[in-house]
């Protein structure tokens, strides 16, 4: 066993539900495994989606060897673009997750010329000193793997995303023997990084051929439409939804740019299969009889922009809408609310029950089951690999907690368990563990074009002027005098005056006179604060306040032309 130390670095998904990054470091090298993102909660205004700070890897760019993807789904490889703006360095991915990234990074000519190594359930690929085995495993989505990687300190176990679900829509169960071969090997297996999403949940995760008789009954019972939402990636819901479809004399159209695309990439690809005479164009789709129609669009997780979001018209829902939703669909919600998104989801549902449809999602039907390992699974995975060493990954703390407090129950002592958050280092040095140093590992607010321009000071200031709105007090002064020049301009956005603006404004003119003849010091600030104490008073109410100055000449304009000097303008509330 080599004297280096190998350093395991989690920059996402660690601490939370999504964004899921990890880094190996041995010596100059560095391996990156998944660049997820992680979907905006309710109060995150104007965010799009939140990317994995991975500025620890900045000025490390030139020893990245590769990033080796678990998987397809959002939250593994949603960051991709930006990851390889700035460390553009090869990809290893099975077939599908293969096409799902090219079609992420085909629209930008510096990206879309990278390599993608195609792997495949069984390979093994060296990466620098990084021996990496590919070992397939049962999640919602096909060509999922697990990675055994083998480096100079030892046998580490990533296993990414998975369930042992014997019945999976693949036909492809996980490989079972593949992970009880690596606990044989010399040495054995130095840590296991294992799923915590669902260590909460007892027994064992229902298999995805459960939803299909639940699919199949919702679809016979409609007398209109069906609409399906689902994750754009989630191609095994595609065939299900496709099968049933067919079954049920049922045409099939797919909705939102991302599904269509998908969709196509798997049929060409052979992970979906859709007879031609069963698929058309939304435009046919709208042309037939409701009865006879199935649409799978986005949106499952409320997004505004989602194809769903703007069906149902909440949230500040952006973008035209396709069609309209109507007396007698049936739409079915097949997803789980991400955590932070259950508001979203529910006042998507009742927005669209308003408007006539009748609405699905689980508990009320059987149209969703989880991709990920409840806690018997996670057990059976432990005594597979027998690891020395555990991390969990992938969850809330909650998550990482429960996770290990099983690990300890199947014998693994409490001092060779490591639960941490993103940032926290951890170090291996001939078989034993220790916790090193905390590097960044925050969240990185993309909205729009501008990535990592927002902090959280400014998405509280967002917070705050959506609960108190928004008031902006104009105060001409004279500055011979240091007397009201003029009068006081009041303008506001998302505040309601009282009855009897009029007289509230006219008060508020008074106390702001008052406070000139009194005032000593920093002007703005004293009128800051008897803004702030007057609203207060009156309305019990704290809208972000802007006071601005103008020195105003008694004869000259009071509206910034000659003669007018505004003086910065200062914030309360």
């Amino acid at each position: 066993m080599s004297d280096q130390v190998l350093r395991i670095i989690p920059l996402g998904g660690l601490g939370e539900i999504g964004k899921n990054m990890m880094a190996y470091e041995y010596g100059d090298d560095i391996l990156i495994v998944d660049t997820g993102l992680m979907f905006p909660t309710s109060d995150m205004l104007g965010v799009d989606y939140i990317i994995p700070d991975f500025q620890y890897l900045y000025d490390k760019a030139h020893r990245v060897r590769g990033i080796v993807y678990t998987h397809g789904h959002e939250d593994h490889t949603g960051a991709v673009r930006h990851v390889l703006e700035r460390i553009p360095v090869p990809m290893y991915a099975t077939p599908l997750t293969k096409g799902l990234l090219q079609i992420k990074i085909r629209g930008d000519r510096n990206l879309k010329n990278l390599p993608i190594h195609e792997v495949r359930p069984g390979d093994t690929v060296r990466i620098g000193p990084f021996k990496v085995e590919f070992i397939h495993v049962t999640h919602s989505i096909p060509d999922s793997v697990a990675l055994a990687i083998t480096t100079p300190a030892g046998l580490v176990v990533h296993t990414g995303d998975y369930k042992f679900d014997h019945t999976p829509i693949d036909g492809k169960p996980t490989d079972f023997a593949a992970l009880a071969a690596l606990s044989r090997r010399p040495g054995g297996v130095l840590a296991l990084l294992a799923d915590s999403t669902n260590a909460d949940k007892p027994g064992w995760t229902p298999s995805e051929q459960v939803i299909t008789p639940a699919l199949e009954a919702a679809m016979r019972e409609a007398p209109g439409r069906v609409l399906v939402a689902t994750f754009a990636s989630l191609i095994s819901r595609m065939q299900q939804v496709a099968d049933v479809a067919a079954r049920l004399g049922r045409k099939l159209a797919f909705v939102g740019t991302s599904m269509v695309e998908n969709a196509k990439m798997a049929r060409k690809l052979g992970y979906l299969q859709v007879p031609d005479e069963v698929l058309v164009p939304l435009e046919q789709a709208l042309k037939l009889p409701p009865e006879e129609v199935v649409l799978m669009v986005t949106g499952s997780q409320g997004e505004p922009s989602s194809i769903l979001g703007r069906l149902a018209g909440v949230g500040g829902a952006r973008g035209r809408r396709p069609f309209s939703v109507q007396e007698g669909d049936t739409i079915i919600i097949s997803a789980h609310p991400i955590p932070g998104n259950t508001e979203n989801v529910y006042r998507t549902i009742n927005s669209l029950i308003r408007k006539g449809a009748h609405v699905l999602y689980d508990p009320i039907a059987r149209v969703h089951v989880s991709g990920h390992a409840s806690q018997e699974e996670m057990k059976l995975m432990l005594n597979l690999v027998r690891p020395k060493h555990f991390i969990p990954i992938h969850g809330e703390l909650r998550h990482l907690d429960q996770h290990s407090r099983m690990a300890q129950q199947l014998g693994i002592p409490k001092e060779r368990i490591a639960v941490v958050e993103n940032g926290q280092v951890i170090e291996f040095r001939r078989g034993k563990m220790r916790l090193a140093e905390r590097v960044p590992g925050g969240w990185v607010f993309v909205e729009g074009a501008v990535v990592g321009e927002s902090s959280i000071r400014e998405i509280k200031e967002r917070q705050a002027l959506a609960r108190g709105g928004l008031l902006l007090v104009t105060v001409p002064v004279d500055p011979a005098t240091g007397k009201l020049a003029g009068d006081v301009d009041v303008v506001t956005r998302g505040f309601v005056y009282p009855e009897g603006a009029d007289e509230f404004t006219a008060v508020l003119r008074k106390r702001i006179k008052k406070a000139l003849k009194g005032a000593t010091g920093d002007l703005e600030k004293a009128l800051e604060q008897t803004v702030k104490n007057f609203v207060y008073g009156e309305l019990r109410r704290r809208p972000q306040i802007f006071v601005t100055v103008k020195d105003v000449a008694r004869n000259g304009p009071a509206s910034g032309g000659n003669g007018a000097a505004p003086r910065r303008a200062t914030k309360g509330g």
